[in-house]
């Protein structure tokens, strides 16, 4: 009985182990299709150049990546596949790398430059994309030759299990002819032994009923077996119809919500620039006022952009470091015209306040969000408190933040509260419980997606006809003040009085795209400064050895061959008195905030006062040292 059930138990973890290569198995292929379905998205994407498609690409791929992720957790206990999966991440961060210029192409809408990339990408026989599949293929090999092993060794352990059987059949035959004889004898033996002979008859027939019962018993467990294993790929087929639901209901809400908003927007920038070009004979005013509507919604549109870039993370934080008590103490004003005279301020800040590192307009938009959505949440009328605290977590007291000092800002109202089932889905994007017309729904998701970017996370605490408390936790910074390498971004979107251009001031402007360089050229230019424009990093750098009096250089961030920080790193090793406007409106994957670090920056899209502003900074910060002119000043 024991080497029966020993055979079972053998048998059994046979099964598993078969069970664990067939969803290894499954899993790369899921993984390659992934990959597949990516490229082709790719494909499309830099022939239409559509947003829609580049979104396709990136969640395929990174879908892809997260199916190796799992794939890594599934073969941890197997040296050798763990090994091939490690080196299968790093060809798919290759291949990722070598994609990603094709994409970047196509979102900078270059045109025929994204399809050649991408043609570049796949003719290559011995490159990272041809590698990944070729990994993928191994790894399934591998776990189809252990396959095969696993299934040999559950048929071994069948068969064992049967010969043991037919053992002790055998066995309880020879007890039942042992039965017999001792019967015979029993004839001839003397009465004392008829006890004797009852009894060996009992064992026999306690022989019997135990080969039933094990018979039986295996019997119930391979019916148990193949109950369980239909069970489980019913299972699965349900849970992956239900994520095909949910992220297509995502997808759904995304689009709609971007649709709507932009529509909005931009129904106010044409029926504005419409307006004004049939009243251009008629009142001035009537003609300003058409081109104040279409400049506000197109500053509505940019700022719904930065929050979109901003919720996604493809768009670094420029961090710097700030006391956030000084810095929300700084918005009361702002707060108070935002939220009205109905709603009564309290704040509360610590003695002795901490410093952050953050992008201080990102948390002022944070602070504000909040301030407007507990308005909306009291129907303007109630109370709102600001706190700023001090406090010192423990490891996953909150969330996944480890130990340490963090700055807590919270906002609390007296609003309606928000019903227990839709508190899991307030940091989704485009979800919100206003009215049309009142809200987009990216106000909780953006500052959710700041929070966590910055090394925090957000907290939100919420009863029903009570009130709602938000919470914002980012991590301590020992240093305050300004650090030197702290980005300077400066207003876009300003329409006060320009700065005061320097006379024969000559400026450099860097921009691949012609249209956005004629633009910024003419701002310039009627602005009073001299320009000297390219499109490319290179022909920049034969221009600044040509002119040796350019103070300053204004570039884009992304572009092709090389990009606007690589062009600085070049320029600032030999002309380092050339003062640097950096201007995007997309990073991306050509920079970081270090790569931007002590530099003025200047979002696009920008007025003409913005752009006036952001270069009189610039022209502020140069490093001062030793440049032509002043030698030539010298020696005359």
């Amino acid at each position: 009985m024991y080497m029966v059930t020993s055979s079972n138990r053998a048998r059994e973890q046979a099964i598993l182990s078969e069970r664990h290569s067939y969803d290894v198995m499954l899993l790369t292929r899921s993984a390659d299709g992934s990959i597949a379905r990516a490229e082709a998205a790719l494909g499309r994407y830099v022939l239409d150049e559509q947003q829609k498609t580049g979104t396709t690409y990136y969640n395929e791929w990174r879908l892809a990546e997260r199916q190796i992720t799992q794939l890594e957790r599934m073969v941890y206990r197997d040296r050798e596949q763990y090994a091939r999966v490690k080196a299968l991440r790093k060809m798919y961060r290759d291949r990722g790398a070598e994609l990603a210029a094709a994409a970047a192409a196509a979102a900078a809408q270059k045109g025929a430059g994204g399809i050649s990339l991408f043609y570049q990408a796949g003719m290559s026989d011995d490159g990272p994309g041809p590698a990944l599949r070729a990994k993928l293929s191994e790894i399934a090999q591998e776990e189809r030759h252990d396959l095969l092993e696993r299934m040999t060794a559950t048929g071994a352990s069948g068969a064992r299990a049967n010969e043991l059987t037919e053992w002790l059949g055998w066995i309880a035959v020879l007890i039942g002819i042992g039965a017999v004889i001792l019967g015979y004898l029993a004839f001839r033996a003397i009465s004392q032994r008829l006890d004797a002979l009852a009894e060996a008859d009992s064992e026999a027939s306690r022989a019997q009923r135990l080969e039933e019962a094990v018979r039986v018993r295996t019997s119930e467990l391979l019916e148990a077996n193949q109950a369980l294993q239909a069970e489980a790929a019913e299972r699965a087929a349900a849970e992956a119809q239900l994520r095909q639901v949910q992220k297509m209901e995502a997808v759904g809400q995304l689009t709609g919500g971007i649709a709507h908003d932009f529509n909005n927007m931009l129904a106010v920038v044409v029926g504005g620039l419409d307006l004004a070009k049939r009243k251009l004979r008629s009142s001035k005013r009537e003609v300003e006022f058409h081109l104040d509507n279409a400049m506000e919604g197109a500053t509505r549109a940019a700022a719904l952009t930065r929050r979109l870039l901003a919720f996604a993370r493809a768009e670094p934080l420029l961090p710097v470091s700030t006391a956030p008590s000084e810095l929300v103490e700084g918005m009361l004003d702002l707060i108070d015209r935002s939220i009205g005279e109905r709603i009564s301020v309290s704040t509360r800040f610590p003695d002795l306040p901490w410093h952050v590192r953050v992008d201080t307009n990102q948390l002022e938009n944070a602070v504000l969000n909040l301030a407007v959505n507990a308005r909306d949440a009291m129907d303007g009328q109630g109370r709102l408190a600001i706190r700023v605290d001090n406090v010192r977590l423990d490891d996953r007291e909150v969330n996944e933040l480890g130990a340490g000092d963090y700055v807590k800002i919270s906002v609390s109202d007296t609003g309606s509260g928000i019903p227990p089932e839709m508190i899991d889905r307030v940091f989704e994007p485009f979800f919100t419980t206003k009215p049309v017309g009142k809200g987009t729904g990216l106000g909780l998701s953006q500052i959710f997606g700041f929070a966590r970017q910055s090394g925090g996370d957000i907290v939100l605490e919420s009863t029903v006809g009570v009130g709602t408390t938000v919470s914002i936790l980012l991590p301590r910074s020992e240093v305050g003040g300004e650090e030197a390498g702290d980005v300077r971004v400066a207003d876009s979107m300003a329409v006060t009085k320009d700065a005061e251009a320097a006379t024969g001031i000559s400026i450099l402007v860097v921009e691949d795209d012609p249209r956005v360089s004629r633009a910024t050229v003419g701002a310039l230019e009627e602005l009073g400064y001299r320009t000297i424009a390219c499109a490319s990093g290179r022909e920049a750098i034969e221009l600044l050895e040509r002119e040796p009096n350019i103070a300053l250089i204004i570039t884009d961030v992304m572009m092709p061959e090389m990009t606007g920080p690589e062009l600085i790193r070049e320029a600032a090793r030999r002309w380092p008195w050339i003062a640097v406007l950096f201007v995007t409106g997309y990073v991306g994957e050509a920079g970081d905030a270090d790569d931007l670090s002590g530099h003025d920056i200047l979002r696009k899209p920008f007025t003409v006062s913005g752009l006036s502003n952001a270069v009189a900074n610039a022209l502020s910060h140069r490093v001062s040292g030793w440049h032509p002119a002043e030698e030539v000043s010298a020696a005359e």
